[in-house]
């Protein structure tokens, strides 16, 4: 049985009944759940009945083409079977975004190397697109973590690489402990693409975010019928990150049920879906976080013993940054470098009177706080001279905002409140005062405001959604 196709489901599409039939075969002996169909109708309804991991079209059609289908194929690797005068049409499909073609005749044994192939192109163009957006985003792990006060961490980190390497296929999982705040996920993301995997999928999951009954089906998945909202079948996190790394952040929230549950999947490999009976063989490389001591749970019975000392074999501990200050300053120029990107700010210093604000705060909320300080100072103040006098006003007590403003409504009046109020909120209401002032003139509400118009415009989308 081959692990790729494993639990895949792929969709088979060709008029002639004796091809079909031997491929479908064939793909279900590899441990596929094959779906079948003959002409263009047919495939399109399936695309849109279910999602597929692999799609296999004919060029040719009775009732259309097989490259129109990929228009309905979302995140599907569609390869492309040709026989002799398809080679423009398949070269066209490459070009809309199939994965790959085939030749008419081939040999059955070709098909899981080209689909292993395009599992792989998948992989590294999602690696990419993650690189991006690490370089375009706020924060980087490498930049966050590894400040003067780390140096030990960072020589255990290249320590854990390093074994990796030697390792190669069978990597043991990784435990990440810390306070709410210091950037476990973000040092996860770092770890996977240092790491001997980093061309494969990262998948991140909250398992506090889950609801009670519905983990098991999200992370495990579950076959169709499985309960009342199964419609069809849903492979889960584990089997996403197949091949990859699954960061399970604050994993002390699993029922103990789910525990045992993971721990098979991280000792055997094997996994089951909720309603199957047959297991699927899974590789993903577990990262698993916590705010919490888990060896103290373990201690009260309240987390599973098996489960904490078999992660606990790779176990750092990222220290609050009450515990680093000599960092700060650094994490701050950091974080200023990506927020400048992102709002597209030319310069970010840091005033005197700023730099003594900082020092002087404990940070409870470490890392996403300072993040949280830096983007306010840069939207709010000038960025060129960042004064951070937030962390004594809208950080500790939270403000409101009095809508009557005067002719000089640049100048607007704020007002502290006892109960607070989410800055967030205060923000949006800000710029929708900046755009109702200028007629609806977006340029006009940036210039208002002193910010650049892409950020009003990403301020509205991600209040959209």
């Amino acid at each position: 049985m081959n692990s790729l196709l494993s639990g895949r489901d792929v969709l088979v599409v060709d008029d002639e009944p004796l091809l079909r039939k031997r491929l479908s075969r064939f793909l279900k002996e590899e441990g596929a759940h094959v779906v079948s169909v003959e002409c263009f109708a047919a495939a399109k309804n399936a695309l849109s009945s279910m999602p597929f991991d692999y799609a296999l079209f004919d060029v040719h059609l009775p009732d259309g083409l097989g490259v129109d289908l990929l228009d309905y194929s979302n995140d599907t690797s569609c390869i492309m079977m040709t026989a002799d005068g398809g080679w423009e049409i398949a070269v066209e499909a490459m070009k809309r975004g199939a994965a790959d073609y085939m030749a008419k005749p081939f040999e059955l044994q070709e098909v899981p190397l080209i689909l292993a192939r395009c599992a792989k192109a998948k992989r590294s163009r999602r690696s990419r697109e993650h690189r991006v957006e690490m370089e375009a985003g706020t924060v980087s792990g490498e930049g966050l973590f590894f400040g003067d006060s780390l140096a030990a961490l960072k020589e255990r980190l290249d320590r854990i690489l390093a074994s990796d390497r030697r390792l190669a296929k069978k990597l043991p999982p990784i435990l990440l402990e810390g306070e709410t705040g210091t950037g476990k996920t973000t040092f996860a993301r770092w770890l996977h693409a240092n790491g001997t995997r980093r061309d494969a999928e990262l998948v991140v999951v909250n398992c506090a975010a889950l609801p009670e009954n519905l983990a098991e089906s999200e992370l495990f998945g579950h076959e169709k019928g499985a309960f009342t909202d199964a419609k069809a079948k849903r492979i889960g996190l584990f089997e996403a990150a197949d091949g990859g790394t699954l960061f399970l952040d604050e994993i002390a929230s699993l029922s103990p049920a789910l525990q045992a549950k993971v721990l098979v999947a991280i000792e055997e490999g094997k996994i089951r879906r909720v309603g199957g009976v047959s297991e699927i063989l899974v590789d993903a490389r577990v990262i698993a976080a916590s705010n919490r001591d888990l060896d103290a749970l373990a201690r009260e019975g309240a987390f599973r013993e098996d489960l904490f000392h078999r992660l606990n074999l790779l176990h750092i501990r990222i220290p609050p940054l009450r515990e680093r200050k000599e960092d700060l300053m650094h994490l701050v120029e950091h974080l200023g470098r990506g927020l400048s990107l992102r709002y597209q700010i030319d310069r970010f210093t840091i005033s005197e009177e700023g730099k003594k604000q900082i020092l002087s705060h404990d940070w409870p909320g470490n890392i996403r706080e300072l993040a949280h300080e830096v983007e306010r100072a840069i939207i709010l103040g000038d960025p060129s001279n960042a004064e951070f006098p937030l962390l004594s006003s809208v950080a500790a007590k939270g403000i409101s905002l009095d809508e009557s403003y005067d002719s000089d409504w640049l100048n607007p009046h704020w007002d502290l409140a006892k109960e607070g109020i989410d800055l967030e909120m205060a923000i949006d209401r800000l710029i929708d005062m900046a755009i109702e002032k200028s007629a609806g003139n977006v340029s006009q509400a940036a210039r208002f405001l002193k910010v650049p118009r892409d950020y009003i415009r990403y301020r509205k989308k991600k209040k959209s959604g």
